[in-house]
Parts: structure tokens; C-alpha cells; sequence
């Protein structure tokens, strides 16, 4: 039996700390998988079994970090954070008292060491100042690292900080060892600004949770908040207020803004019968609304869900960063203690010089800089996609993106847009065009087709009537409809449903859907439904080939000849026409079985008829998908709107936050490797491992951010 339970781990800000913990909860035995998304402090655990883990996930926390406290999420409490918009709420004042005293402390001891550095008094007592300076910034330090080593704990921050400050102190670099700790604090301090920014960032991106809803009641407006409205209820939307909830426009017309859910910066003409989504703002009119979804299952309530929860499902590099990061330190804290031993034993100086520069290597021992910026640089993608009008469920599928090298598109609703026309009526000699269309017409009546709603269009739209129904209509999955009326039998349907019974067509040359009608099996004519493509679709494969994509493909139903003509003027490399919905999938696995090495397979479709091939690619983007519910359960890329050119920007962003993360490795490694080597030569003081440590890692946190901005 496997379920799931959550945890918000309020006040937890350290990336390493937080690594370590996500391990250790997942190497309990009743866990089958652990991940802490660090953005949001939710720890998702999935269990094996019944039992109630929550003591030792509290005791693991404790171990790391004692301040931060563990929630368990029931499923009340679930709904509760949806109802108020905070999973998890910090005593900002509090905490904000905290960090100004913790910094007044690091200044006063600054203050300290410099006038007693300047101003000549007796050695005795400049010492007292020094170490009154040292137990200001460094009693928490050292308190911890005394805790951590009862714990058995040597390679953590607070031990190596502790162990390195302490040993300069010793050895008589009394400001150097104040230094230290002072530069560890602002450190920590400015690690947790720059992840509680990186949270704010995410939140401002995605600030599109409504507040409150008025709902209309027997002429009266009562403003509740969303989670009391049922489907069915009226709401009354002003302008300048954002939608609360899906829903249909009963009375009033307006112009939407729906940048925050689709990035699109034009604001959206809406009128009586249209469909409008919660999070999207009205600009102008007064809007009165039938809510078609409950607020749990509303287009911002799922699209919250998803951005917050991306950052559990981690790239192939942050986990290696985590592993590597436990291997680094104590590699590195090993080295030190050799430096400090061996050279001066074998007669290559003194011990005091030798245990200085092994100083060097402890505080370079620390990996925050890795630790913390490579998953920043993840969410930070995540989030600078969401900005674009672009859902990716997780640094996995980012790290993906930029591998891919093949995408295969379905035709209609994503190179098409999906709206079919009667665009040619050519029925056999002998046989009028309207009773043609009529036959078809009947057979298509209950059908909730694309194409069968295009021929009773055009019936309407004619001012002509269907005087009777077919009395049964038999559905043949991607052939057709065939329809019992009176004593006839209609056939309608493509080129395999007239094979099936033997029914002889002619085959026109023309492009577009061909809809093949006969009664009674003697051939009637056909219709030709035209589909047209979108714009900015050959932009869109200019752009990809730029990215280095190196094959597109379009997968359709249509006869050979139509598709033949759709994928030139497209711009796609190769096509697959007159494919059942179950052909796709076949036809999808053999080209996923031709890619070679590391490269990715892309299937991008609407969402709701390719749920199957979606869920076999290594990447399945939705597009158009965001009212659709099984788009986004389906698919792992959700572009927001029906912009094609988005697939490029994703890959992009995908290029930019993978270019980050190589940047802040090398980058990170090179300078503490360097630093290293000058250190063990005595080129270099404490002054350049404290930039090695705290330094790189503050450059690394700020280029991480870069990732959310892409134009």
C-alpha cells in the first residue's frame, strides 16, 4: 500500500540543511520516496505502508536545524491553506526583530575589533575586547558545532566554522578568526534573503489568487471568499477585479486581462456565452458570471498547485550536487587536516604556518555555494517560464528540454486551430449539394466532433432545418458515423469507413478533411472541410531549428494528400497521415525508438485526445491547455495559450538555466580549487577562503536569479 503525506517545515531557508534532511527522511524504511521543495518548505513523503512517521521526521529535522518547526499537512489543512492562500505563515515581525538584532551583534563586534585593531592599549587588553568581539558573533557557532559533535555530526557548516575560527584565535590571527564568523553571518543571513526573495519572486509571478468573490443572491451582493461558491452560483465581477473563479458570462461584455495566465499582454475581448478563467483581471466592464467549477478544481487553483509543487521533482544535476556536496566536505576537511600534519612533520615548516593554511581548506570545506544555487537556478526558470505563460512541472523536465532533439506535433489544435469549415459541398451527378450536406448532417447530429459540428454549422448558418433524426447512430472509431434513418442507412465518414463496406469513391486530389457520405452503400459525393493553420507556426519551426532541433514531425487523420500539403506549408520535416488515435501512440514509439544517445523525444498536442502519447514522451507539452484539466494532468509542459512559438521560449529557458547551473559549478569549483592550491603554498590569508566560501557563494545565488529573467 503506498500514500502520501506532507510536512511544512517553517523557517527552513538553508539549501544544504535542507538536501541533508530530504535524504535521511528517505532512507527511513517506510519510505518509498522523499522530496523537500525548498521554495514552498513542503516536505512530500510517499510511505509504503500505514505508519505514522511524523516523530522521526521531527527529530530529523531537530537534528539539522532545531529552530525550524514541522507541520504535518492533514487534508483539512490542505484546504485551509488553499482557503487562505499560505501553506505556511512566518512571524515576520518576530523573525525581523531577529535578523536586526543578529546583525547589530556582527556590526557591534566589528566596531569592536576595529578600534582596538587602531587605537594602542595593553595587550591584555585588546585580547579581552578580541575575544568579547569573537563570543558575539560566534557563541551561536560554537554552541552548535558543540551540540553537532555530541550528535556525531562533523561536516557541518557550524563545526567547520567553529573548528577554523577557533584555530585562527589560537594561533594569534585574533581579527581573521572575528572575520570569519562575521562574513559566515552575513552569509547566512544574505542566503536567507536571497531564498525568501527567490519565494517572493515566485509568489509575485504567480500572484493570481483571488481574495474574495461577490456573489449575487436574489438581487443582493454578498462578498465571501471563493471556496463558499458552488457550481451554479452568480458572481459579479467590476473592473479592476480579478476573476475568482471559471465560469461562463451570463450578462455584461469586457476586456480581460489574462497576461498572468497566458503572458499575452493584449487584453481579451469577452462577451455574453464566453468562458472566462479565475486569476485572469477584468479591465473595463462589469461582468456577471455562471460558475461552472468549484474553486478546488478552478484554472488558478491548479495552476498554483503545479508552480508550487515543480520544485519536488528535482534535474539529474541538483540531485548530483547533493550527493556530491556529502563527498566535497569531509574530502576537503581531510586534506586540511593533512596539510596540518604531514608538511611540518617532515620538516617543511612550522606547525603554526601549516595549521593556518589548513584553516584555509575548512572554511573552503563548505559547499553552500553549489548547494544553494543550483536548485535556485532551477526554480528560477520554472518561475521565469510561468512569466511567459509557460507551466514546467519540475527541474527534471527543464534539464530534459535542452536535450531534446526531435518534437512531434499533432495537426488539429495545435499546428491548425482546430476550427473546421464546409468549405467545398460536391456531391455525385444526379444528387443535389443540399442533400448531400443534409445526409451528412443526420448521421453527424449527435456527434461532439470538430468536424461534425462544422456540417451542422453550416446548416444553421444556411437558414435550412434537419426535418427528422436518425433513429440509431453507430460510431466507428477514426472512420465515421454510420446512421439507421427511417429504412436508409447513412454512411459518413473518411476513406476507411467506404472500404470497410465496400462502398466505391472517387479519391479528388484536394486538401482538407474529406468527408465521404453514401446511403445505403451507393456513393453520394463528398464534403471537403478546410482547417486552418496558425499563425507564426513556420516562425515557430525557424526558431526551433535554430535551437537545434533536429527533426519535426506531424502526426494527423487526414488523407495523405492534405497532410502532404499541411506539412509544407508548416514547415515540419516529415508526416504520418490517416492514423487512428491508437496509431499515433504506434507510430509515436517508433520514432522515440530511433533517437540515439542523450537526446529527448517532444509530442506536443491539445492535451485531451493524446493523453496517451503525451504520457509516453519524454516530455509532453499541452498546448492550449489551460482550461483543460486533462491537459494539465497529461502533459508535463502546459503552454498556457495557443502561442506555438512558446515551445521555442521554453527551450530557451531550458538552455539559459542549464548554461546557469554549468556556470555557477565551474565557477564555484574553479575558485575554491584554486584558492585551495595558493593556500597550501602560502600565497594566499583567510581573507580569500572566507571569499572562496561566502563570496562565491553570494555571485552564484545572484546569477541563479538570472534564470527568471527571459525574453
Amino acid at each position: 500500500m503506498d500514500n502520501k503525506k506532507e510536512y511544512i517545515l517553517e523557517g527552513l531557508n538553508c539549501a544544504n540543511c535542507a538536501a541533508k534532511i530530504e535524504k535521511e527522511v528517505g532512507d527511513l524504511s517506510e519510505v518509498n520516496d522523499a522530496s523537500l521543495n525548498l521554495m514552498n518548505c513542503k516536505l512530500s513523503i510517499s510511505l509504503n505502508g500505514t505508519a505514522d512517521i511524523t516523530k522521526q521526521v521531527k527529530q530529523i529535522v531537530a537534528y539539522h536545524e532545531p529552530s525550524v518547526k514541522v507541520k504535518y499537512l492533514s487534508d483539512k489543512d490542505k484546504m485551509a491553506s488553499n482557503e487562505h492562500g499560505h501553506e505556511h505563515k512566518h512571524k515576520h515581525g518576530e523573525m525581523d526583530t531577529e535578523i536586526k538584532l543578529y546583525f547589530f551583534r556582527l556590526m557591534a563586534a566589528v566596531a569592536l575589533t576595529v578600534v582596538f585593531t587602531l587605537i594602542s592599549v595593553p595587550d591584555n587588553i585588546k585580547l579581552g575586547a578580541f575575544i568579547i568581539a569573537y563570543f558575539m558573533v560566534g557563541f551561536e557557532v560554537l554552541s552548535n558545532a558543540g551540540k553537532n559533535i555530541l550528535k556525531g555530526k562533523l561536516f557541518d557548516e557550524n563545526f567547520l566554522m567553529g573548528i577554523a575560527s577557533l584555530g585562527a584565535f589560537l594561533i594569534g590571527e585574533r581579527v581573521e578568526a572575528i572575520a570569519v564568523l562575521v562574513f559566515y553571518g552575513i552569509g547566512e543571513l544574505l542566503q536567507d534573503m536571497a531564498v525568501s526573495r527567490s519565494r517572493k519572486n515566485i509568489a509575485g509571478l504567480m500572484d493570481i489568487r483571488p481574495d474574495y468573490a461577490n456573489k449575487l443572491s436574489e438581487g443582493n451582493v454578498t462578498v465571501v471568499i471563493p471556496e463558499q461558491i458552488e457550481i451554479g452560483d452568480r458572481i459579479l465581477v467590476k473592473p479592476g477585479e480579478k476573476i475568482p473563479l471559471d465560469g461562463i458570462i451570463v450578462k455584461g461584455a469586457s476586456y480581460i486581462d489574462t497576461r498572468a495566465l497566458t503572458g499575452e499582454s493584449v487584453p481579451r475581448e469577452v462577451s455574453l456565452d464566453d468562458m472566462v478563467l479565475s486569476g485572469a483581471i477584468n479591465t473595463s466592464g462589469v461582468l456577471e458570471l455562471e460558475v461552472t467549477k468549484t474553486y478546488g478544481e478552478s484554472t488558478v487553483s491548479k495552476i498554483l498547485e503545479l508552480v508550487q509543487n515543480a520544485g519536488s521533482k528535482k534535474a539529474e544535476s541538483e540531485k548530483f550536487i547533493t550527493k556530491f556536496a556529502r563527498f566535497y566536505t569531509p574530502i576537503v576537511v581531510f586534506l586540511a587536516v593533512a596539510v596540518a600534519v604531514f608538511p611540518p612533520l617532515l620538516g617543511f615548516g612550522s606547525f603554526t604556518d601549516w595549521l593556518y593554511r589548513a584553516l584555509s581548506f575548512l572554511i573552503i570545506s563548505c559547499p553552500c555555494a553549489l548547494v544553494i544555487s543550483i536548485p535556485l537556478s532551477f526554480f528560477g526558470g520554472i518561475g521565469g517560464g510561468a512569466n511567459q505563460g509557460i507551466l514546467i512541472k519540475g527541474g527534471n523536465y527543464l534539464d530534459a528540454l535542452k536535450q531534446v532533439d526531435t518534437i512531434v506535433f499533432d495537426k488539429t489544435g495545435t499546428l491548425t486551430k482546430g476550427v473546421f469549415e464546409v468549405s467545398k459541398i460536391c456531391p455525385v451527378e444526379g444528387v443535389e449539394s443540399f442533400e448531400l450536406i443534409k445526409l451528412a448532417a443526420i448521421a453527424e447530429s449527435q456527434s461532439t466532433h470538430p468536424i461534425a459540428k462544422s456540417i451542422l454549422s453550416y446548416i444553421e448558418k444556411n437558414s435550412a432545418a434537419i426535418d427528422s433524426r436518425a433513429e440509431q447512430i453507430t460510431e466507428a472509431a477514426g472512420r465515421g458515423v454510420i446512421a439507421e434513418y427511417g429504412k436508409d442507412t447513412i454512411y459518413a465518414g473518411n476513406e476507411k469507413l467506404m472500404r470497410e463496406y465496400n462502398i466505391q469513391i472517387n479519391h479528388p486530389q484536394v486538401s482538407g478533411s474529406i468527408i465521404y457520405v453514401a446511403l445505403n452503400k451507393k456513393y453520394m459525393g463528398y464534403i471537403l472541410i478546410a482547417d486552418e493553420i496558425k499563425p507564426g507556426v513556420t516562425q515557430a519551426m525557424t526558431m526551433l531549428k535554430q535551437l537545434g532541433i533536429k527533426k519535426t514531425i506531424m502526426l494527423t487523420g487526414d488523407h495523405k494528400n492534405a497532410a502532404k500539403e499541411i506539412a509544407e506549408l508548416c514547415r515540419v520535416d516529415d508526416y504520418e497521415a490517416e492514423l487512428l488515435p491508437q496509431d499515433k501512440v504506434e507510430w509515436f514509439e517508433k520514432y522515440k525508438k530511433n533517437i540515439t544517445g542523450k537526446g529527448k523525444i517532444v509530442f506536443v498536442g491539445d492535451g485531451i485526445n493524446d493523453a496517451p502519447v503525451l504520457a509516453g514522451a519524454d516530455i509532453g507539452i499541452a498546448m492550449g491547455g489551460i482550461g483543460s484539466d486533462a491537459a494539465i494532468e497529461a502533459a508535463d509542459v502546459v503552454i498556457m495559450n495557443d502561442d506555438i512559438s512558446k515551445i521555442a521560449t521554453a527551450i530557451k529557458i531550458a538552455h539559459k538555466t542549464k548554461q546557469i547551473v554549468y556556470q555557477n559549478i565551474i565557477f564555484a569549483l574553479g575558485i575554491k580549487i584554486l584558492i585551495m592550491v595558493l593556500a597550501f603554498f602560502g600565497i594566499t590569508s583567510i581573507w580569500f577562503a572566507i571569499f572562496a566560501d561566502v563570496g562565491v557563494a553570494l555571485l552564484a545565488m545572484l546569477n541563479a536569479m538570472r534564470a527568471m529573467r527571459v525574453r
